[in-house]
């Protein structure tokens, strides 16, 4: 291990990778990866790359446009999102260059699906693991770089903002090191495990959002939450398999308990609305019902088409009795994806110099008050890139970093066992769907006493330290901003 890079990335998903190999090669980049490498959210995204690209079906950059804007409730930032869609070919077609194996149909042409909210089948997948897939391909060119270490199981504890750049505390094999950068850039996901149930990895736990605000980086809209509609429902799991929004897209119906269509009550768009819509929709449903019942139904598609179009999907619904060729899937609504973050301009970089911020816990403000389906990967892609551009235009080989070391407190003690599961509890009964504000009133208290406790207190500074103060940190925010 060296001491000093160029640049620091924190994270592996496709917003980490994808700058990471942006980035010029004459720099010396780390990588570090909280868990494995390929433990990420952006490996969990089933239905694909929104985009128009090679346009078909007289879809233009302005429909993209006006649908992100549509999802988005009109409170998306025009300039990110002009720049996230008229980019967005360049970035298709330079990971197809590097491997990216997209669906083709009988003629070869690339395939398009249809997602909720979108006007225009513009939706780019590899079967339902297309998030998988844009990983892996983009994770294997980056580690043949020669310039590029990535270290796995390497935490992210502290940053510091030093004379000449940046000085990280990582804990690796439980040995705390320091090292330093010209420039550093945040991309740790999203916030999933704040919540008693979500669809995220066990990565989600805003490490990066809360190191930021440490920082004194401005962090904004975090209370925007979205909450996809159609998670398996199985009531046990925390991490919720998704049931992809390209089942509704490819003609899904969604049922309640009594087995019947309801969409048509709440909204004109049906099944294919957005999602804030659709689950909204749902939990009045339930109100209505007093039910927790619903389903998806597609068997009119059939199992053999079923099978071919949604494999990962359609095993895994084996796994638990469930044919979805004859059989209806039990969903419900569960914690999803962030549309806040970490404020950054349309070249990724924060408000403190030479600090940037990619992926989920980056607000761009492309997504407003809530994310069109299938622009998450596509924000990474198109925000990374110009990361590594901006890195690039400041980056001088002449210049270094004063030394830096991070102290380790003495006589430290493990934190109080619960307090991650306390957060998660207050969370999920007080800030979902429809929030309950007396509720979040209430936890916004409580959430504050574990706040001044974990920063008063003289723990020792490992992963469960880490993971608990950066959910403490999110919990506040969130409630922050609603109560």
């Amino acid at each position: 291990m060296e001491k000093q890079y160029d640049v620091i990335i924190a994270g592996t998903g496709v917003g980490g990778l994808y700058t990471a190999l942006c980035l010029p090669e004459n720099m010396n980049i780390l990588v570090i990866s909280k868990r494995e490498l390929d433990l990420c959210n952006s490996a969990l995204a089933q239905g694909g790359v929104a985009a128009v690209y090679k346009p078909v079906d007289d879809d233009t950059v302005k429909l993209h446009t006006n649908d992100t804007l549509i999802a988005g409730g009109f409170k998306n930032n025009p300039d990110s999102v002009k720049v996230l869609v008229t980019e967005a070919a360049q970035e298709i077609q330079h990971i197809i260059d590097i491997g990216v194996d997209f669906d083709r149909d009988e003629k070869g042409e690339l395939d398009r699906t249809l997602e909720g909210g979108h006007c225009r089948r513009r939706i780019f997948h590899h079967k339902d693991s297309t998030g998988a897939e844009v990983t892996a391909k983009i994770r294997a060119a980056v580690l043949k770089r020669e310039n590029i270490t990535v270290l796995d199981n390497a935490l992210l504890c502290r940053m510091k903002k030093i004379n000449g750049g940046f000085a990280a505390d990582i804990l690796r094999n439980d040995e705390h090191f320091t090292v330093t950068a010209l420039f550093a850039v945040l991309a740790t996901g999203g916030i999933g495990r704040v919540y008693d149930y979500t669809t995220n990895s066990a990565i989600a736990t805003g490490d990066g959002i809360a190191i930021a605000y440490d920082m004194g980086a401005e962090i904004r809209n975090l209370s925007l939450i979205q909450f996809h509609p159609t998670a398996y429902n199985n009531k046990a799991a925390r991490e919720c398999f998704l049931i992809s929004e390209s089942v509704r897209g490819e003609g899904a119906y969604l049922l309640n308990c009594n087995k019947e269509r309801f969409m048509h009550n709440y909204d004109e768009r049906l099944e294919l609305a957005p999602r804030d819509v659709v689950s909204r929709s749902i939990m009045l449903e339930s109100r209505k019902t007093e039910s927790d019942e619903f389903y998806l139904d597609i068997r009119h598609e059939g199992r053999e088409y079923l099978a071919e179009r949604f494999p990962m999907i359609y095993d895994f619904l084996k796994t638990q009795g469930i044919d979805m060729g004859c059989d209806l899937i039990p969903i419900f609504p569960c914690q999803h994806y962030l549309m806040g973050g970490i404020n950054v301009d349309t070249s990724a970089e924060t408000d403190i110099d030479g600090l940037y911020a990619v992926g989920e816990c980056s607000h761009t403000g492309v997504h407003g008050n809530n994310r069109l389906a299938s622009n998450s990967l596509l924000e990474a892609l198109v925000f990374g890139h110009r990361a590594a551009e901006d890195i690039a235009k400041k980056y001088s080989p002449d210049k270094v970093c004063s030394e830096f070391a991070f102290e380790q407190p003495e006589n430290a003690v493990p934190i109080p066992k619960g307090i991650r599961t306390e957060i998660r509890h207050i969370m999920q009964s007080s800030f979902f769907v429809i929030p309950d504000k007396q509720k979040a009133l209430e936890g916004f208290e409580r959430i504050s006493e574990i706040r001044r406790m974990l920063d008063g207190g003289c723990y020792i500074i490992d992963r469960d330290y880490v993971e608990a103060r950066s959910l403490a940190a999110v919990a506040y925010l969130v409630l922050k901003e609603v109560i």
